[in-house]
């Protein structure tokens, strides 16, 4: 009897989404700490505007349609007579991976902008995403759905096919872009943490955007910071220890 195997078109499709899971469980129960919060316990009850029942139907209504235009892209991809895709070196896939990477934030860089700079398209679509003042780790995919389909959905379909990379490869990109969107969002400031060590784009960053006084700044996600700096939308900040317990990003800008 032949083993059962997984595609690697299914296993991107599906693994990011598993991941998401699991690493907003994994932050929410750090979340119990109060020591690493850049909000206090009951700020998310108090500050924001969705529940997070409206918060759960939207994040899995937007992996729906994640997954379904995912699946029909990798069929399209995919579609060579059944022969399997070779996986090139660890060089190419390191390089394809840093394409990616770069094409994905420049394409939500300005898509993200342009949503803060359109009253009309802040009004009827962005602002959902803002309905989270203060953001939780799996509220991260909280947006509208039209938000949803073109930044997320379409700027990573964007970046994994200019960046060539195989389906096997992508597996990592996109599970490794969740992870970081989730701990962006996660309101949790942990000095170990590698993802907040190594990129100056954290969850203090984000934080700062999230707020009424950076409400025009640090709009660069997922990885880099680049983009703000170029284009001077970078909002210097500080994040210092909260009477009672914890940590606050402060602006350095008055605006």
């Amino acid at each position: 009897m032949a083993a059962f195997e997984v595609s690697d078109e299914v296993l991107s499709t599906y693994v990011p989404v598993v991941v998401y899971w699991v690493f907003s469980g994994i932050y929410g129960l750090l979340g119990y700490l109060e020591n690493c919060r850049l909000h206090p316990k009951g700020a998310e009850e108090e500050e924001n505007v969705a529940s997070k029942f409206q918060v759960l139907k939207g994040v899995l209504l937007q992996q729906v349609v994640q997954i379904a235009i995912v699946t029909l892209m990798m069929k399209v991809v995919g579609d060579d007579g059944g022969a399997s895709t070779q996986q090139p070196s660890f060089l190419v896939c390191a390089c394809q991976f840093l394409i990616a990477m770069v094409a994905l934030d420049l394409w939500q860089y300005f898509g993200h902008r342009y949503m803060h700079v359109n009253k009309f398209l802040y009004k009827h679509i962005h602002s959902k995403h803002h309905a989270l003042v203060v953001p939780y780790a799996w509220g991260s995919l909280y947006n509208h759905p039209l938000e949803g389909l073109l930044l997320d959905t379409i700027g990573g379909s964007l970046a994994f096919l200019i960046s060539g990379m195989t389906p096997r490869t992508s597996i990592y990109f996109f599970s490794f872009a969740t992870i970081k969107s989730v701990d962006m969002h996660s309101g949790l400031f942990l000095r170990w943490n590698p993802l907040q060590v190594c990129f100056r784009n954290n969850v203090a960053y984000h934080d700062i955007h999230h707020q009424l006084k950076g409400n025009k700044y640090n709009y660069a996600q997922p990885f880099f910071v680049s983009w703000d700096l170029i284009f001077g939308t970078h909002m210097p900040f500080t994040v210092e220890e909260r009477k009672g317990g914890g940590f606050e990003a402060k602006p350095l800008k008055d605006i």
